[in-house]
């Protein structure tokens, strides 16, 4: 075969993980907002060179943009391979792509051939990959699901995590999208990813998973956070049987006083979140609970943000959108430790 190969994402799809290197030569931010699983980030041009390039050709002439535009983009070159690649064998194999598969990834692609090294050219670049992301999310036929729901803090994540564990297959959405799924749900310490890139989080997961086994998902909303559940899966979700994870609300309050420790530590940001029911619940309610996070009653707190807010709030929502939930496989915890979420995970695999 002649290098630098040019070859298509579908062809490419089946040989993705063999590539020893997946090289996004797009900039900073481009990269920052989706790209290949698995990619690392080679700007031929930054986004500042970007932005001078791009003005050159608008206020000068793109002759002069591209001489300007080509020094950036050989300089750029010569660095990664100075401090990336002077170590690889003849035999490294990298997969080069930018937007379009034009010039930028053209031209790392050409040098690294010229090299010696069999370089290969997603043809189409990053459009092409999104493409077919899009529509194997709307198209390819879903893996048989089983959705774990139950009450706010009855522990679905944490049996996700056991259950992915213990070799079941799991696609956790709230994991994926950097969120716990409500008013109350952002991480301090993780912003969401863009919906591009939360759209490939759940290809590369569901282009892995063993069509003949099921997978364990939650029993999500539209969004989680900021961002949309593919809808292909929502509705599959929305079919597919269910798991009521049981659990008493004195031990739903003390696995949310775990989970969510960083609004005990801080009153002031819960505060700030619990505004954003006012409309639902009024100001003097709001009031109410903003003195008890304020004065250190947070168990006092989410016991009554349970009765008063997700509990009536859950079970408005559950049967009228998974219509399975009326004949869900039942499973009681009696408490919130690790081997109580393992007995649970194991029943629910081998089954």
């Amino acid at each position: 075969m002649k290098y630098p190969a040019l070859e298509n994402f579908a062809s490419l799809l089946p040989q993705l993980d063999q590539f020893d290197c997946i090289i996004d030569a797009r900039s900073e931010s481009e990269f920052a907002l989706d790209h290949i699983p698995g990619a690392i980030n080679c700007p031929v041009l930054s986004d500042p060179e970007r932005v001078r390039v791009g003005t050159m050709y608008k206020q000068i002439n793109a002759f002069e943009a591209k001489k300007v535009g080509a020094a950036l983009v050989a300089k750029n070159i010569a660095r990664h391979i100075e401090t990336l690649w002077l170590d690889k064998p003849k035999e490294w194999r990298p997969l080069v792509y930018c937007w379009r598969g034009g010039n930028r990834s053209g031209s790392m692609a050409l040098i690294l051939a010229k090299i010696g090294w069999p370089a290969v050219q997603l043809d189409g670049g990053y459009k092409a990959y999104r493409a077919h992301v899009s529509a194997a999310l709307l198209e390819t036929p879903l893996p048989d699901l089983k959705v774990i729901c139950g009450t706010t803090g009855s522990g679905k994540s944490r049996l996700l995590q056991v259950l992915d564990s213990i070799g079941a297959q799991v696609l956790d959405l709230e994991q994926l999208a950097a969120h716990r799924g409500s008013v109350l749900g952002n991480l301090p310490s993780q912003a969401q990813p863009s919906q591009k890139m939360f759209e490939t989080l759940i290809w590369e997961k569901m282009r892995r998973f063993d069509p003949a086994r099921p997978v364990f998902v939650e029993s999500e909303s539209k969004k989680v956070g900021q961002l949309r559940v593919p809808d292909a899966l929502m509705n599959k979700m929305r079919q597919s049987p269910c798991v009521s994870l049981m659990l008493s609300r004195p031990n739903r309050v003390r696995l949310l006083m775990e989970d969510y420790q960083h609004f005990t530590e801080s009153p002031d940001t819960l505060n700030t979140q619990l505004d954003c029911l006012t409309q639902l619940h009024g100001r003097d309610k709001i009031d109410s609970w903003h003195a008890l996070a304020s004065g250190g009653q947070m168990p006092v707190l989410v016991d009554e943000l349970l009765a008063a807010h997700y509990d009536p709030a859950y079970l408005r929502s559950i049967d009228r959108n998974f219509i399975q939930v009326g004949k869900a496989e039942v499973v009681q915890l009696d408490d919130i430790g690790e081997t109580d979420f393992l007995a649970a995970a194991h029943r629910l695999h081998a089954a």
